[in-house]
């Protein structure tokens, strides 16, 4: 199995789904080591800047390195709590869960644990850091609208994300920058109240202030946008493929087309969806909120793209 260049609209040489899986693995792992390190010495810079020992140094490292392997193991966990989403069992939901076993044995992959989120707008994602800690995850409102034609070829969708390891480095990318936001807000709130508590008479200490309390906000605006633009470079490719690899597990392309398609022209929003999870899901789940930054950092490829390369195969 192979993906090819032209679905970006260009030829290049084909690429081996088990180069995308080695890839998606060093790209984790880079990502991990690039937090633990740039976070760090940031962190480390600052705290030399206001007078903190240097011997504090590897507490740092050592507290990000302990933070980055909690979101390699709890990263799943996270996105589904966040989603409201339950478990639900053979006896609890059928053809949802025969769907997924038939599946499992045509793509050769283990078993996910199957959930539900009990919201009426249809979608469906998956997450896990690999094959054998997986989850399937479909609204109730996919569940009800689909065909067993289409839920069908959008859970292949879903497993080929799960076998390619493209959800291990999109959950473990929001817990990750999702600290860099958190420490953003606890470091200016600290600049701005530490600033209030000492006296100012020094012009070095006055001037040191508004340095971090300007380094705070930049980071507060950043934060955000280096996530998008991150979840962006990782996810439109790997939308394409695992449109690719559903269509040839499911065998029936049109089915997967069929399914964006009513997805996408469903009017109820996804409650529990929001901006840090919204590149999970199977189709944009924020796409009735227009804006020009919504658009700028999608990380969903077009739809009528991706309707009309699977109507193509």
């Amino acid at each position: 199995m192979s993906d090819t260049g032209s679905l970006d609209g260009g030829i290049q040489a084909p690429v081996l789904i088990y180069d995308r899986i080695n890839a998606n693995k060093r790209q984790t792992w880079l990502m991990m080591f690039a937090f633990v390190f740039v976070l760090g010495g940031f962190a480390t810079v600052i705290a030399l800047a206001i007078g903190l020992p240097w011997q504090a140094a590897p507490f740092v490292f050592v507290g990000l390195g302990v933070y980055a392997a909690f979101s390699y193991y709890a990263s799943s966990s996270i996105a589904l709590a966040v989603s409201s989403a339950h478990e639900v069992s053979k006896e609890d939901e059928p053809e949802y869960y025969r769907i997924v076993e038939n599946l499992c044995i045509g793509s050769g992959l283990p078993m996910p644990k199957v959930y539900v989120i009990e919201d009426s707008a249809p979608n469906a994602f998956a997450t896990g850091r690999d094959p054998k800690h997986a989850s399937i995850t479909a609204t109730r409102g996919i569940l009800n609208k689909l065909d067993k034609s289409e839920l069908e070829g959008v859970i292949a969708h879903e497993m080929s994300h799960i076998g390619n390891y493209d959800i291990r480095i999109m959950t473990i990318t929001v817990v990750l920058v999702g600290l860099v936001a958190l420490l953003s807000d606890f470091f200016m709130r600290w600049t701005w109240f530490g600033s209030g508590s000492r006296k100012n008479n020094d012009d070095r200490n006055g001037n040191l202030q508004l340095i971090l309390f300007a380094v705070a906000i930049l980071f507060a605006i950043l934060a955000p946008i280096v996530a998008q633009v991150i979840q962006l470079a990782i996810s439109r490719r790997r939308e394409y493929l695992a449109d690719a690899s559903g269509a040839l597990l499911c065998r029936n392309p049109d089915a997967l087309a069929r399914a964006l398609e009513k997805i996408t022209a469903d009017p109820e929003p996804l409650e529990e969806a929001n901006k840090a999870t919204a590149h999970l899901y199977f189709a944009n789940p924020l796409h009735d909120h227009k804006s020009f930054l919504n658009g700028l950092f999608d990380t969903h490829p077009p739809v009528e793209e991706r309707i009309r390369l699977l109507r193509a195969m």
